[in-house]
């Protein structure tokens, strides 16, 4: 059904959402760092993980694809209401945090492509 699918979302949400509040309150920032981030990796993870054993129904697969076409309107849509002058005055943290998580992914884009292909062979 497609409410599995919903569900499977909704659990790796409020999981992303802990892990974010989670690394905030280590970092001694009182806001949530990276909760969506965490959400979408961990549902991806989780998805493939179930496709590959085959215990994903097309119907839950529909539940999460509806929601991934929807993520990057209400994505937008969160980051209008964000204060960037606020961020931006906020010093290092906030410039250290939005370098690394641009540097990481792309450092890790021909990793990923090597893993890909040797998949593929």
């Amino acid at each position: 059904m497609t409410i599995y699918g919903v569900a499977i979302l909704a659990a790796c949400f409020l999981i992303g959402q802990l892990a974010g509040e989670a690394l905030g309150h280590v970092l001694a920032i009182d806001a949530n760092v990276g909760g969506v981030g965490f959400s979408m990796f961990l549902l991806i993870v989780v998805n493939q993980w179930l496709n590959k054993r085959n215990l994903m129904p097309k119907d839950s697969q529909l539940g999460i694809s509806f929601w991934s076409n929807m993520y990057i309107p209400v994505i937008v849509a969160m980051s209008s209401i964000q204060n960037v002058s606020a961020a931006l005055s906020g010093g290092a943290v906030a410039i250290a945090a939005g370098t690394f998580v641009t540097i990481i992914p792309l450092l890790m884009l021909p990793l990923i492509s090597k893993l890909a292909n040797k998949r593929k062979v």
